[in-house]
């Protein structure tokens, strides 16, 4: 049961998991305050990356795709606020926060290329 789904062959969404999973993994440690709050906004902003990922590529034309792109990169704009609010909040340190942007650049990057070939 390999690569049933066409999004499934897609690296952008394959990094969007793991990605979605390291965050899910941080956010672990923030204060239970944070529970409902913060560590909550992070793991279903990161979370939506890779779903609207696949939600877009279930769809019967780019410009479908095209939107569904958007929204991710949109979802990954706001887990970069959260660390860096988590990072304000001393519940990261400075390297974490630094990992997890440059991942975050790099995957954005990728995101709005993907999107690009899509016109």
């Amino acid at each position: 049961m390999m690569n049933q789904f066409k999004f499934e062959k897609l690296i952008i969404w394959q990094k969007a998991m793991d990605f979605g999973e390291d965050i899910n993994d941080i956010s672990k440690s923030f204060p239970v305050k944070e529970k409902f709050n913060l560590s909550s906004q992070i793991s279903r902003a990161s979370d939506s990356i890779a779903l609207n990922i696949s939600e877009g590529s279930i769809g019967q034309s780019n410009p479908e795709q095209y939107k569904f792109i958007g929204y991710s990169i949109r979802s990954l704009a706001e887990v970069v606020t959260c660390l860096f609010k988590a990072k304000r909040r001393e519940y990261i340190t400075s390297e974490q926060f630094d990992s997890f942007y440059l991942q975050s650049h790099s995957l954005m990057n990728m995101m709005i290329a993907f999107r690009k070939n899509l016109k």
